[in-house]
């Protein structure tokens, strides 16, 4: 992996779990917005769909860390096994 994206993930996680809750919330109305507008039949980029996605998967993933969810969530944060 190159630095921008191990900097960026750092910045995903040492981020407040309100900032974080806020930006997840600001992903799932993009999220939204990207459906209505398919639906709609305006134009939208593919592509945009899965990066949203991406991008709420790794804001989650790093909620649940910080929450201490479990052994399970550690692993799959540090790339070890369970």
């Amino acid at each position: 992996m190159n630095n921008t994206a191990d900097a960026a993930k750092a910045a995903i996680r040492n981020r407040p779990t309100s900032e974080q809750r806020v930006e997840l919330l600001k992903l799932r109305r993009e999220q939204f917005a990207l459906r209505l507008q398919r639906v709609t039949g305006q134009a939208v980029k593919p592509d945009q769909f899965g990066k949203v996605r991406k991008k709420i998967a790794r804001l989650k993933t790093a909620i649940r860390a910080q929450a201490g969810a479990g052994p399970v969530a550690a692993a799959k944060i540090s790339g070890g096994k369970r």
